[in-house]
């Protein structure tokens, strides 16, 4: 009995059972864990169809991508969380539906993620502020954070050449989120498409306004040909610019999310969707019960494993070289054969 005792696998054999009906016993422990209420608007505009992002080393648009990161921030958002759904077009933001629990309704939301689509859209215009600052007004009446996944592209442009946005009516701060962007860095053509919503090739650089001239005239409107401050006070040529290529607008958006005390992040850089929101929005605590029983049941297993597993296959790899060593011929012994 006194060497049952010294021996190590009888101790690991006894802790191995124990384990095991402390797993059996164990009860659900109550804890305390984060959660997210987050209402996500999707730009469905235009620029949103080109095709400068990637998913699984295919080129898609940037629809695509947005609605793959909001499926993976879907499988990461724990559960008690709720997770709601808009769209953007022209000027305004539509609420599809509140913001639900996202494990008991996973199906019906990845399926609506799924099902977003640029036909969805009422208007051509892409007035991204605007969209914008009534996205918070609905997640504000929701009391849920916001994350407005857009590539910036403002159609048509905004005025003062660019620089004067639209006036913000809401309380900076009172709603929290993220401003995603999606699109590549450098500059593409828009894509075309018919009545029919078939792509017909990209917008030149005459089918696309290239300036508002709506509102003040910008500042160096005095130097331009023909400029007259009544008359002409944009002056008479035709504006000219690149608002027929498109590109994720990162500075664009800093400025846009700093205005209202909005986090940004773009999705080339950003693909943990649920790590940037958790480091902008807000969490709300929830009990919930958890099982830790597969805890010492897992600890038990691998006591098992060590004490038996372990030593069965180092004796099987020590097999072979015991066999070379008695089947090799002593020393000297070929040189004693007639």
């Amino acid at each position: 009995m006194r060497e049952r005792l010294q021996d190590a696998r009888f101790w690991a054999l006894l802790a191995a059972l124990a384990l095991t009906c402390l797993a059996l016993a164990l009860p659900r422990v109550t804890l305390t864990r984060d959660v997210y209420d987050v209402l996500a608007v999707v730009d469905i505009t235009g620029s949103m169809n080109t095709r400068d992002m990637a998913l699984s080393g295919q080129p898609v648009s940037r629809i695509d991508a947005a609605k793959a990161a909001l499926e993976r921030l879907l499988a990461d958002l724990p559960c008690q969380s709720r997770l709601g759904l808009g769209i953007f077009t022209e000027r305004r933001s539509f609420l599809l539906f509140n913001p639900i629990e996202v494990c008991e309704n996973f199906a019906p939301l990845e399926t609506a993620i799924q099902e977003l689509d640029w036909r969805m859209a009422w208007e051509g215009d892409s007035m991204v502020a605007k969209g914008f600052y009534h996205a918070i007004t609905i997640a504000e009446d929701l009391k849920a954070d916001l994350v407005f996944v857009t590539d910036g592209h403002e159609a048509p442009p905004l005025p003062g050449g660019g620089t004067m946005l639209p006036e913000f009516e809401g309380t900076p701060g009172k709603v929290k989120g993220i401003l995603l962007g999606v699109g590549g860095r450098d500059k593409v053509p828009l894509p075309k498409f018919d009545d029919e919503g078939h792509e017909v090739g990209t917008y030149t650089a005459d089918e696309v306004p290239q300036e508002n001239r709506t509102g003040a005239p910008p500042p160096d409107a005095h130097l331009r040909p023909g400029y007259h401050p009544k008359w002409a006070p944009f002056g008479t040529d035709p504006p000219s610019g690149d608002e027929h290529l498109t590109s994720v607008r990162s500075a664009y958006l800093d400025t846009l999310a700093a205005s209202v005390g909005f986090g940004h992040v773009d999705l080339v850089d950003a693909p943990d969707l649920l790590g940037a929101i958790s480091e902008h929005a807000r969490t709300r605590p929830v009990e919930v019960a958890v099982d830790i029983r597969p805890i010492p049941a897992a600890l038990a297993l691998a006591l098992l494993v060590g004490l038996y597993a372990v030593p069965f296959f180092t004796a099987r790899l020590r097999m072979p070289a015991r066999r070379s060593t008695a089947s090799a011929p002593p020393l000297g012994a070929a040189a004693l054969r007639p």
